[in-house]
């Protein structure tokens, strides 16, 4: 993990839209979190009891940030992972609240989506405990072909 590492400037990011475009593709719960850092209440996502096979991406710009065989039930109300995909989670220092934890964003819209704790389960050690509204969840195809 990337602790004391300085949040991105807004510009770094890949995918640029103005505040206005944001506001107009969130919703505005989406938009609180992705765009204001907010938090949605503990319990709230329905993707807490999501157990699909498949995606979960980016509410914001549909990247691939967590596989659902990283998810596990971690009890604290917020949809929870082991590990990202590959490098499209990014990982910053959060001081807020008078509070040292690390904030994880999307790495290609920057878009916040949680925290990352070091109180999960084998095989990282690692809890990502992501908003469930900055994400959306796309499921296998079923059959195959």
């Amino acid at each position: 993990m990337l602790f004391g590492k300085k949040a991105a400037a807004t510009s770094d990011f890949p995918i640029q839209r103005s505040e206005a475009e944001w506001r107009q593709s969130l919703a505005p719960a989406a938009y609180k979190v992705l765009r204001e850092h907010g938090t949605e209440p503990a319990g709230a996502s329905p993707l807490n009891g999501e157990k699909r096979p498949g995606t979960f991406v980016c509410a914001g710009c549909g990247t691939p940030v967590f596989a659902s065989d990283t998810k596990f039930e971690s009890g604290t109300g917020w949809p929870s992972f082991t590990s990202p995909i590959g490098e499209n989670v990014g990982e910053t220092q959060d001081n807020s609240f008078f509070m040292r934890r690390v904030e994880v964003h999307c790495a290609a819209c920057g878009g916040h989506l949680g925290h990352v704790f070091p109180d999960g389960p084998a095989p990282t050690g690692l809890r990502y405990c992501i908003n469930g509204v900055s994400l959306e969840f796309s499921p296998e195809a079923e059959g195959g072909a």
